[in-house]
């Protein structure tokens, strides 16, 4: 939950005002070099947050079709290791292109 708060919270804070000036120009304002960035770290915190949702959603269907075994199956080292990937994946599928 922390890293889909820490997803969305990047989004508010990196993304939106950038767009909302876009927005409210009506033309990219910023240097054009950050256009590219902003882009970027838009792809990454959007898939970041989408992907975290499906990683929850993992983890509670794990704990509803076993909860005997959820403690065994997911442990601390293996949800870190999913957040890894998850940031990692979001991060190759946004910085790569540029």
């Amino acid at each position: 939950l922390v890293s889909l708060f820490m997803s969305d919270l990047m989004v508010g804070l990196v993304v939106m005002p950038p767009a909302m000036l876009n927005q409210l120009y009506g033309r990219w304002v910023l240097w054009g070099d950050f256009c590219s960035l902003w882009y970027s770290f838009d792809v990454m915190c959007c898939s970041a947050s989408i992907l975290n949702l499906c990683v929850i959603s993992l983890d509670r269907y794990l704990l509803i079709i076993s909860p005997l075994k959820y403690k065994l199956r997911m442990t601390s080292c293996r949800a870190l290791w999913l957040i890894l990937a998850t940031w990692t994946l979001a991060a190759l599928a946004s910085f790569l292109p540029i």
